[in-house]
């Protein structure tokens, strides 16, 4: 199996140049219905998805309603939803690849209570915007990871057969990044089960 592997370098690197994430101030200051909201996202996140081509929505009106109705976000009001409900469809967008939608919940559930439909001076929107106004830096470590792990991939399987030694060495690039993704979904785990822990604690002190 012959791959070219400075192609798929160049690949790699094209991958973190084609990341997008919604800006806040992209976000409609209107309230949309469901085929609005598909259709927005749709047009958004596009361009970061596996099949960019693809003409599958990213975010179905199933998958929306299903949040509803398991609570994860609030129900539309008249059928329309809010910008607050943008800002919690995209968290759940992006938490839903590794997470189990019960640990979507919980790890947004504080969010929902806290910042949304918030009347004072701190909104979801500011919660959204710290978070997603620091991804570059984020972006350009893991960039920088990933192509360390490529170098230390490359030179590995040396003594490997000719024919399936290149297909080796992505093998092995996969098995670091795989690893690395495996470990720190493990700890997200363990964070999101520390804050059902300490939720259950307190709702359970203010019973009594």
């Amino acid at each position: 199996m012959i791959i070219d592997t400075d192609d798929l370098l160049n690949s790699i690197k094209d991958s973190f140049e084609n990341i997008k994430y919604v800006k806040s101030e992209e976000i409609p200051d209107i309230d949309l219905y469901m085929d609005q909201v598909t259709t927005f996202l749709d047009e958004k996140l596009k361009s970061s998805a596996r099949n960019p081509k693809d003409e599958e929505k990213l975010v179905t009106k199933t998958m929306i309603n299903n949040y509803a109705k398991t609570d994860v976000i609030p129900a539309p009001v008249r059928k329309k939803y809010s910008r607050d409900h943008l800002f919690l469809i995209i968290f759940v967008y992006y938490y839903k690849n590794f997470l189990q939608i019960n640990d979507v919940k919980t790890l947004l559930d504080p969010i929902r209570e806290n910042f949304l439909d918030a009347e004072g001076d701190f909104g979801i929107e500011d919660v959204y915007k710290e978070v997603f106004d620091n991804l570059h830096e984020t972006f350009v470590k893991i960039e920088a990871d990933v192509t360390k792990e490529y170098e230390e991939a490359m030179k590995s399987f040396e003594n490997a057969p000719e024919s399936e030694r290149e297909y080796l060495k992505i093998f092995n690039l996969i098995s670091k990044i795989s690893t690395d993704i495996y470990v720190k979904k493990l700890l997200v785990e363990k964070m999101i089960d520390s804050i059902k822990e300490h939720r259950t604690e307190d709702m359970s002190e203010s019973e009594v």
